[in-house]
Parts: C-alpha cells; sequence; structure tokens
C-alpha cells in the first residue's frame, strides 16, 4: 500500500516523464496553421475572434438593461469609459501587430462602451431633471 508521500513523489515523477516526452514530440504539432474554413485566416485569429466575441459583448447586459428600464441607475460609468479607452489601446496595439480579431473586437467593444457612457448620462441627465420638477 502506498503511503500519501509515496505518491506525491510518484505523480511527481509520471508528470516530469510525461513533459520530457512532450518536449520530443515537435513532429506532432500542426504544421498547417491557415484555417480550414477560411484559408486567408490563421487558427490563432479564429481563436482571436471567438475569445474576443466574449469580452467585447460583455457590456451589452448593462447598456440594454438601461435601455430597457431607461434609467442609469445601478450602472457605473466609470468603468465603461476606462475600458472605451484602453480598447483605443488595444485596437492601437491591433494596428501594430496587423491583428484583425484585436482591431476588430475592441473597436466593437469601444462603440458598445461609449454608447453605455452616453446612454448613463442621458438617462442621469433626464432623471435629475425630472427630481428638480417634482416628477418622481
Amino acid at each position: 500500500m502506498l503511503e500519501r508521500g509515496n505518491i506525491d513523489w510518484l505523480v511527481r515523477g509520471v508528470v516530469l516523464l510525461g513533459v520530457i516526452t512532450l518536449c520530443g514530440c515537435d513532429g506532432l504539432t500542426i504544421q498547417d496553421t491557415s484555417s480550414l474554413l477560411i484559408p486567408r485566416f490563421q487558427r490563432s485569429e479564429i481563436w482571436g475572434f471567438v475569445a474576443g466575441f466574449g469580452t467585447t459583448f460583455a457590456a451589452m447586459p448593462d447598456l440594454i438593461k438601461m435601455f430597457k428600464r431607461r434609467s442609469s441607475k445601478g450602472i457605473n460609468p466609470t468603468m465603461a469609459g476606462i475600458m472605451g479607452v484602453f480598447q483605443l489601446v488595444w485596437i492601437y496595439y491591433g494596428l501594430l501587430i496587423a491583428s484583425r480579431p484585436v482591431i476588430v473586437w475592441n473597436l466593437i467593444a469601444v462603440i458598445i462602451n461609449f454608447m453605455a457612457v452616453g446612454a448613463y448620462f442621458r438617462f442621469a441627465r433626464s432623471e435629475s431633471e425630472h427630481a428638480v420638477k417634482g416628477d418622481g
């Protein structure tokens, strides 16, 4: 029966042997990096588009909620503004490295985040005008 300490050493040994084995498997890597669906794209670009989709549309629920309620309550415009500014930097970086996914998704995200900031201030101004008039 193996004791806990022996199991730990056994696991470490197996992991080490696995790493050594995988280091010698350069011939098993995929050499053709172009996409099967769109040959002009690299596989890394397709993964970039998939990953960018999620992060780009992360601000959409707040934007949709604001428009449905026609209210700025519960929304933080500072976060959306900061995200929009740094996504402009990501666009510049995407241009430097010529990465279509970085450019496209961050361009869309800038629009979404700045729409959220604009909607926040529009609804906040409307809410403050109603409060001053006493409309509730």
